[in-house]
């Protein structure tokens, strides 16, 4: 199964920007979005899933900052990266409190360190997002043995037979077993129900 294409979101108040970006990193598999306002960007943030915001500082009504401030308390899994015409301190150091930015780059940025950034960033999101579907896995997992557990302590004793099977006699249990041992298997095999024998 293919990766699906990366989407990035370009914001900037001039569209020759987004534009310069857009070239430099299309030979990349990523999808682009662009917005000239903070405001614009929220709104396709509102409807749209985007991996990376990269966003200009100074831009008319709202800055960088302030926007990816917001991004980050509404899409806290959003990658935050900002472009600045001046090397400010201030704004650099405003941009990494406030929207707790991946990069800050310099106008005109390197393209090379631009799409090498992007793809470090994604790298570690991907496994970000693996780590939490694993934690979840395993607290769904831990769930059904503290159930089974509650349920009969003796069933996480297991016999198995001569080729490794587990052996369940549930003769004397009320289908008790089994019911918990198909709630394993749904969880365990993609909620594919036990087949009972």
């Amino acid at each position: 199964m293919s990766t699906p294409n990366a989407t990035i979101l370009l914001v900037d108040d001039e569209p020759n920007i987004t534009d310069a970006l857009k070239r430099a990193l299309r030979r990349e598999p990523f999808e682009f979005l662009t917005a000239t306002s903070a405001a614009a960007a929220q709104e396709l943030l509102a409807h749209q899933h985007v991996d990376v915001v990269v966003s200009d500082e100074q831009m008319p009504g709202m800055s960088g900052s302030e926007f990816l401030a917001i991004v980050r308390k509404q899409f806290p899994h959003t990658i935050r990266m900002i472009l600045s015409g001046q090397a400010s301190l201030e704004a650099a150091v405003r941009a990494i409190n406030e929207g707790e930015v991946h990069r800050f780059f310099l106008k005109p940025c390197n393209p090379i360190d631009l799409i090498c950034t992007i793809q470090q960033a994604l790298a570690h999101k991907r496994l970000e997002d693996q780590s939490r579907r694993l934690l979840r896995e395993f607290q769904r997992q831990a769930a059904v043995l503290a159930k089974l557990n509650h349920n009969g302590p003796d069933l996480l004793h297991l016999d198995t037979d001569e080729q490794g099977a587990v052996v369940v006699d549930d003769s004397d249990a009320d289908g008790n077993v089994t019911d918990l041992l198909a709630e394993i298997e749904l969880a365990m095999r993609g909620r594919r129900p036990l087949e009972r024998v």
